[in-house]
Order: structure tokens, then sequence, then C-alpha cells
């Protein structure tokens, strides 16, 4: 049983941090920035590329696949005003990979900006695809939460991932105070990038070269991929004087059989490249306990909601709970397992399968930061303050860690 972390107050996780240490670009080869490498409450650094020399020689090295998606759109009302429409999650088709394939119409459900200018009425965008021109519209349809239902129609035949990459804009993290530039379209996603969905890059993977890669298989470092679509609720601060008034958003997953099967291979064991990793790897420990408890759960069944980890008894051991995931898997003739993760990993949470962790520099009072402080048993401040002595540069265009606990 994980030890409760509902108590925590976000104040105690506060470290100050100027502006002018928040990268606001990148630096020009991804492989050169800084790498921190905090082992056993020991700290040090080097440079990124050299990284494959600290890992251990057979681990599995797992990362997460997601594609950044354009999504912020721009409509402009009769009247003149401009409404800004931020995609969140699929609402019809709800699968992500069926909706960037539809054509004509799909909804999603999305943060409106100016919304008081948009009482009512459909909004039009008159783009241009292939030499062709093609009109796009957007429906406001009833409330979901914090966003809203848009309904898109659009003419031409085309998919829905040809109109954002079209008329959408890339979603740069708010904190950079600056528009999106040509480069962040590169700069700004991983170089293993594949399945589109995320509104925000897994910033970890942002170091990573082809030639880093290669060093890491040279290094007899098996590599896996995963996929977590980011969500908005990365960036959303926690508002509440304990973490339990914070509600965590929910994010959507795909993990193949086959990657079971390779963390079964290494004892249930991984080296997780990013916080969103870790938010998948640890979700199947629990997603494993769920099925022996109910060999009739579907998908959606597997869930893991905020506080599941820390109202669970948590006695069966990695290896038992990731195999009845797969003999689940194999029963119900799965591949790829689709399902979804609301955890919230604070110091308490007793980690089952990532045994490292490769990440950037996360901001103040951030759940990204009570993650990392689980991760090395409250050992953070060492880490951030080395940081903010020798240089590092922080947040999502930032330098990376290494920590291992």
């Amino acid at each position: 049983m994980n030890s409760d972390p509902r108590h925590i107050r976000i104040s105690d996780y506060n470290y100050p941090l100027p502006d002018e240490r928040i990268a606001k670009f990148p630096i020009a080869q991804r492989d050169h920035s800084k790498l921190l490498i905090y082992r056993q409450g020991q700290v040090s650094h080097d440079v990124f590329y050299n990284l494959p020399e600290y890992l251990p020689k057979g681990a599995l090295m797992v990362f997460n696949n997601t594609k950044v998606i354009q999504a912020r759109m721009h409509f402009r009302k009769d009247t003149g005003a401009l409404i800004e429409v931020f995609l969140l999650e699929p609402a019809q088709p709800s699968d992500y990979e069926l909706m960037f394939q539809t054509s004509e119409k799909c909804a999603w459900y999305c943060l409106v900006g100016n919304l008081k200018k948009w009482k009512e009425g459909t909004l039009r965008r008159e783009i241009e695809i292939k030499g062709q021109q093609v009109v796009v519209t957007a429906t406001r349809g009833p409330i979901h939460g914090t966003s809203h239902r848009i309904d898109f129609e659009w003419t031409g035949g085309f998919s829905f991932a040809e109109i954002i990459d079209a008329m959408g804009e890339l979603p740069i993290p708010p904190y950079l105070n600056r528009e999106t530039q040509e480069s962040d379209k590169t700069t700004y996603q991983t170089v293993y990038s594949k399945i589109k969905g995320s509104v925000a890059a897994p910033t970890a993977g942002l170091h990573f070269t082809p030639e880093v890669l290669a060093a890491v298989d040279a290094h007899g470092i098996e590599r896996e991929e995963l996929t977590l679509h980011v969500g908005a609720g990365t960036f959303k601060p926690v508002k509440s004087e304990e973490i339990q008034g914070h509600e965590m958003h929910t994010e959507y997953i795909s993990v193949r059989r086959d990657t079971i099967r390779k963390l079964l291979a290494h004892d249930g064991c991984a080296i997780a490249v990013g916080t969103t990793s870790v938010r998948t790897l640890e979700s199947l420990y629990y997603m494993g306990l769920k099925v022996m408890q109910n060999p009739e759960a579907s998908e959606d069944d597997l869930h893991v909601n905020q506080w599941e980890p820390y109202d669970t008894d948590t006695q069966t051991s990695t290896v038992e709970s990731l195999t009845a995931l797969g003999a689940w898997m194999d029963a119900h003739g799965l591949e790829v397992l689709h399902s979804s993760t609301q955890i919230i990993i604070a110091p308490g949470y007793q980690y089952h399968i990532v045994k490292m962790l490769v990440t950037n520099f996360h901001q103040p009072q951030s759940t990204l930061l009570l993650l990392v402080s689980a991760f090395v048993k409250g050992d953070w401040h060492k880490i951030y303050d080395y940081a903010l002595a020798n240089d590092f540069r922080f947040l999502s265009y930032g330098d990376s860690s290494l920590l291992i606990p």
C-alpha cells in the first residue's frame, strides 16, 4: 500500500525560477544540451550525447512516440472578433487514429478563446490545400467539463490530419510567452514521434538525435515505444493548498502486447524517457491488478483513477501483474491495449516498473515536480539547487537529467 499523499502542501514544492532561466528556444544541436546525473544522492553533470555511458547494458529503455498536433485553430467572425479553438481530445470519433483519417466532419472537445464573442452560430474559414480551396466550419456544442464540444465540417474530401496541418498552429507551452515559429514545427517534436495526438511534447525526448539512439543501441540497451497523448492539463497549475484539491487530467495511452513481453523479459523493470512514459508504465501495474480481480474487464474498465494507487493493496509483484495483463490481452485478442490514465504520482508513491528516469526540469508547484520528488525520495531540492547553481536551462526547451535513485 502506498502512503497517502492527499495532504501534501504544494507550497512545499516551490523554488525560485527566474524568467531568464526558462529556455525560450532549444539549443542548436539537441544532443549538446547539459545532462545532470543524480545517482544515489550524488550529483554531477555532463553533455546529453554521453547519456548511454551512464546506462546499464542490457536494460530496457522506453520512449513515448506521440506526435504533437497543430491543435490551435483560429477563426474570425464577421464582426472581426478572433476566436481560438484549441483541440483537446477527440469526441466523434473518439479514437485518435480514426479521427485523423476522417473526411468531411468530426467533433472535438476544445477550449475556446474569446468565448464571450461567440454566443452562437457557425464560424467559417477558407484555406488552401494542394491548390484547392477548402471551407472549414466550426459549430459550438454543449459544455463538457471545462471545454466545449465543437463540430467541424469541411469540403474537398481531405482528412482531418490534412485540415489541421494546413490551418492549425503548433501549441508551444504558454510559459514561453512568445508566438509559435516555423522552427518549432521541427524542434518541438521528438525525432521518433509517430502517432498524432498530443497538444504538448514529451519534452525529455527532445534531446535525442539519431546518433544518440544509435549509441543507445550500440550500448546493448533495448528500446521500446508506447504512446501517451499529452493533454493540455500537463500545464495546469496546482491551485489548491493541498494536492487532494487538484483534479488530474485524463490522458489516453496505447501499449502493444509486445511491450508487455519485453517488460517481463526485463523482470518488469525499465528506464523511462520522460514523465509521460512513467505515467504510462506505472499505470500498467494497476491495470494488471484490475484484470486479476475482473478477467471480464473491458479496456475502458482499465482506466486508472487519480487516487487509485493509494487506495489499492500493492502486495502483488510487478511480474505477476504484468503477466496477468498480458494474458488478459491474449484472451481478448488484443495486440494493442487502448485505455486511459489519471494517475497522480506524488511522494509516498512506490514505483513498480521505472528504475531510472530521463527528464527535464519542471515548473515549481507542479504535479511533475511531485512525480520527480517521489522518484528520488524527496531529494529534489539537491537536484534543482545544483541545476540553478550550474546554469542549467529549465522547462520544455531546457536541459535534461538522468535520475538513478
